[in-house]
């Protein structure tokens, strides 16, 4: 009798498996990731971030305001 109950619980549990590995393997859950104009959008956000970044990090102001921070931290270090 018990071996009837292990049975029948493998066999559930075989049934669960097969039946969540066909979920994950087909249909809507299948498409994941970037396709290539996806690609190309992020690719052009980052871009276009990157050159702002940029410009902010060489204006004047935040140069001045780098080079006064790495002028106290040798200060305080020495």
């Amino acid at each position: 009798m018990a071996r009837s109950t292990a049975d029948g619980a493998l066999r559930d549990r075989s049934r669960w498996l097969r039946a969540r590995w066909a979920l994950l393997t087909t249909g809507a859950g299948r498409d994941r990731g970037m396709s290539t104009a996806e690609y190309a959008v992020g690719t052009i956000a980052a871009c276009a971030f990157a050159a702002l970044l940029f410009k902010v990090v060489t204006s004047p102001e935040v140069q001045q305001m780098i080079s006064g921070l790495i002028n106290r931290a040798l200060t305080v270090a020495g």
